[in-house]
């Protein structure tokens, strides 16, 4: 789907340069500068930080420092929730 009229962007273009190495782009304009081009009116910036939201949350995932665990917490085995067994 075209998200820049302007610049005739899809959202697949927009997806496809977040794709790759630890520089990709992480703003708007530097999504602009990805794909050659630059802001013009502006309506699409919304469009494009919500692609990169999505992207972001795509790839990273929650982390545990096990480092920073108490002993009795790294026994204490698995966590079952509860409720969702009393159904």
């Amino acid at each position: 789907m075209i998200i820049c009229s302007c610049n005739v962007l899809s959202d697949g273009e927009v997806r496809a340069c977040l794709r790759g190495s630890a520089s990709c782009p992480r703003t708007p304009a530097q999504v602009y500068a990805c794909l050659g081009c630059s802001p013009r009116c502006g309506r699409c910036a919304q469009t494009i930080r919500s692609i990169l939201r999505k992207a972001c949350d795509d790839i990273e995932q929650p982390h545990i420092n096990v480092h920073a665990m108490t002993p009795s917490l790294l026994r204490a085995g698995p966590v079952v929730e509860t409720s969702l067994l009393d159904r």
